[in-house]
């Protein structure tokens, strides 16, 4: 107690550096503690500020990787974790505006796109269509009136150049049609309208009937009438537009051309060796 009595200013100062030592430990630790996060902060800003390629490759089972030097002249190491929040949020700030840009162009293009060969395969189609329609002249009726001269048939545009009219009924055409479809039905279409202009040719002429049953009935001058083909047979479109030009004043053969055969089915030569030969359509020889 003595001791302690004659020496307690050495506790005083004791305890004193003991304060001071203490209050020195804290204000080195608070102070280190600031400038860790100082320092984390400006790293944070850095970071940020750093663009990183689309394609960069990221290391799986790495803690740290190393930006694209080629965008960059510094060298440090960064945070993967840091890496994919930035590559994550940049792909949805891109996908984001890729779905309200992009799909609606898309989507229009894809109606062009399925549009496209629709537009492209109708012309082509109607091209075709009309070309088809051209040669065989759907819309074309038979007329109600033929006009002859002398010596061939006229068209309406030349009725006044007409000697003698034949007044056509439905019956006439359907005839028409039928001997065409009997004596023609594999034959080119200029074969089909070129039958058809014999029967015409015979009508106008003073040698024959001066009627289109008349003619088509008259013996032994139409095969398929004596053998019964004729009263069997439907009209195909081809027969029946091949008639209604022929009756419109179409014409495959010249308006003297009177007998056709087939040299290959033919039992009776005769036309073929006393008559003058006019031209061949497919299997037909044509006759004056």
């Amino acid at each position: 107690m003595y001791t302690l009595r004659q020496n307690r200013w050495m506790a005083l100062l004791i305890g004193v550096l003991l304060v001071c030592f203490s209050a020195i430990c804290l204000l080195l630790q608070n102070d280190q503690a600031h400038k860790l996060q100082h320092k984390s902060t400006m790293n944070l800003n850095r970071f940020d500020s750093i663009s990183f390629s689309k394609t960069e490759v990221v290391p799986a089972k790495a803690d740290y990787i190393t930006p694209n030097t080629a965008s960059t002249s510094t060298h440090f190491k960064m945070p993967l974790r840091l890496q994919n929040v930035n590559n994550f949020n940049l792909w949805k700030n891109k996908t984001n505006s890729i779905l309200i840009e992009s799909l609606p162009a898309q989507s229009s293009q894809a109606k062009t796109r399925l549009a496209a060969p629709q537009q492209i395969a109708e012309p082509k189609a109607a091209k075709v269509e009309a070309s088809h329609q051209k040669e065989l002249n759907p819309q074309l009726t038979p007329p109600k009136t033929l006009f002859f001269s002398r010596t061939k048939l006229l068209s309406p545009s030349e009725q006044t150049q007409s000697t003698w009219q034949y007044n056509v009924s439905a019956d006439d055409v359907l005839l028409l049609q039928r001997i065409v479809m009997a004596e023609a039905e594999g034959e080119p279409y200029q074969g089909k309208i070129a039958v058809a202009n014999v029967v015409l040719n015979r009508l106008r002429s003073a040698n024959f009937p001066n009627t289109i049953k008349k003619v088509i009935y008259q013996k032994y001058q139409f095969s398929p009438v004596a053998n019964g083909r004729f009263d069997r047979v439907k009209p195909n479109q081809d027969s029946i537009h091949a008639a209604n030009e022929a009756l419109n004043g179409k014409k495959a053969v010249t308006d003297d051309t009177y007998y056709f055969l087939s040299l290959k089915l033919a039992d009776d030569l005769t036309v073929h060796h006393t008559r003058t030969f006019e031209k061949r359509i497919g299997n037909h020889s044509f006759y004056k």
